[in-house]
């Protein structure tokens, strides 16, 4: 069974920086796809970022609330997917997810529903 768990969340000061990691486990090829996304209380979900992994094109996205502050990256080698979060706002707070999905989808979509989820870590950015 994939397995998807997310660290690196914390409280930070506006203007800080953080990096999320999503350690992905317990399948034996690459997903095809890997995103971020983030839920704040009383928002919908957004898509904040998302790859076609290395196997597929590598091909980065991000939504532009985090375009030029936010970056997605993978660790191959470590099966690892990052999220470098820098100058963070008030209004980046939220719990952030990371998923991904085997089939050959449109990775860049926002709305492309990715079939594995993590639990989630809180982010926290105080004024």
């Amino acid at each position: 069974q994939v397995q998807l768990v997310e660290s690196g969340g914390g409280s930070v000061q506006a203007g800080g920086s953080l990096r999320l990691t999503c350690a992905v486990s317990g399948y034996t090829g690459s997903p095809y796809c890997m995103a971020w996304f983030r839920l704040a209380p009383g928002k919908e979900r957004e898509w904040v970022a998302s790859t076609y992994t290395r196997s597929a094109s590598g091909a980065t996205f991000s939504a532009d609330s985090v375009k030029g502050r936010f970056a997605i990256s993978q660790d191959n080698a470590k099966n690892t997917l990052y999220l470098q979060m820098n100058n963070l706002r008030p209004e980046d707070t939220a719990m952030y997810y990371c998923a991904g999905d085997f089939r050959r989808g449109p990775c860049g979509s926002p709305s492309y529903e990715h079939n594995f989820w993590g639990q989630g870590t809180q982010v926290t950015v105080s004024s």
